[in-house]
């Protein structure tokens, strides 16, 4: 990227609020009185939740806050959403983003959280090795299949099975974060590995993974959340609503700047270009507050994995879903 081009980049990239400006319930901005803001917001963020890496880099809560006395911005990374959202219950962050699975195990647990917005979620699979002779989902049973306990890729795994007229007792689960699963998979100690974008594309390209049926199928579509700290959103609801806005911002150049966005996250990041392209492409870019289409959606994630005994009890996910102050 040229430096001219760089700058066109940080400057579209933060000047598409017209384009992207978040639902009414989420309008509420700094007026004539400061609202009552922390002296740091914690963001919570991983590498492959490439909204934040730009967020990141352009220092977009670090500019919008300042306005509302937050004198810093500290970022905690994780490697996945479950550890994401501990530290999140725990206030070691107040804003982090995660698929469907990791808030349902967060609310079993008591963590305090709230959901405040989400997003379509990055396409997840099911891969096998190139010469595998798993060929469907089927033939799954019995074999070692890796996953993030409590990730998006779990219930990915989970549905996909039950779709297929098995259960995870027809599996051997084999919980892996990502950078665990990847050497697993390459070294033949799993059968299959679930996982997420970019970790899918990069299989794909890099390691000639065979998809063995991705969340393009209409049975196993699912959604991402950005959730807060419970206590976080209830004391400074200004602060979360203009970081929400900021965030949306971004979703919404990303999406109409795919190229543009892949260059670079794969020169930030270090990973290769290609199958960042790959992964981008393929993304849905949206933004907006819980519907009662998403609620319906966890409730009912949260219903199944109760009902297979994977969480010990019933939660209901419209009890922790945040709006903001209305003005």
């Amino acid at each position: 990227m040229t430096g001219h081009s760089r700058r066109q980049f940080l400057g579209a990239a933060a000047s598409v609020a017209g384009a992207a400006s978040f639902p009414a319930i989420l309008s509420g901005r700094a007026g004539a009185s400061t609202p009552k803001a922390p002296k740091e917001f914690k963001v919570g963020w991983q590498k492959g939740t490439a909204i934040l890496v730009l967020a990141k880099h352009n220092q977009v809560f670090e500019k919008r806050l300042k306005s509302f006395g937050v004198e810093s911005v500290k970022w905690v990374e994780f490697q996945f959403g479950p550890p994401l959202l501990e530290g999140l219950g725990l206030g070691a962050v107040d804003i982090g983003a995660v698929g469907d699975t990791p808030p349902i195990f967060a609310q079993v647990a008591g963590a305090k959280l709230v959901y405040a917005a989400t997003t379509p979620a990055g396409q997840n699979a099911i891969l096998v090795p190139k010469d595998s002779p798993i060929k469907t989902v089927a033939d799954l049973r019995g074999k070692r299949v890796a996953f993030g306990k409590g990730s998006s890729s779990h219930n990915v795994t989970v549905r996909a099975l039950a779709h297929a007229g098995l259960t995870p007792k027809d599996i051997t689960e084999v919980y892996l974060a990502p950078a665990d699963a990847t050497a697993a998979f390459n070294g033949g100690r799993v059968d299959a590995w679930t996982v997420w974008d970019p970790y899918f594309a990069i299989a794909e390209q890099k390691y000639n993974a065979r998809v063995l049926i991705d969340t393009k199928a209409d049975h196993l579509k699912s959604h991402s959340y950005w959730l807060a700290n419970r206590g976080f959103a209830e004391s400074y609801p200004a602060v979360l609503t203009a970081a929400l806005e900021e965030l949306g911002k971004l979703v919404a150049w990303a999406g109409n700047n795919r190229k543009e966005f892949a260059e670079f996250y794969a020169k930030e990041t270090g990973v290769e270009l290609e199958p960042i392209r790959a992964a981008f492409e393929r993304a849905e870019y949206a933004w907006g507050p819980l519907t009662d289409v998403h609620i319906k959606s966890q409730q009912d994630l949260a219903a199944t994995f109760h009902g297979l005994g994977i969480v010990p009890k019933k939660v209901d996910p419209s009890e922790i879903v945040w709006k903001a102050p209305t003005q």
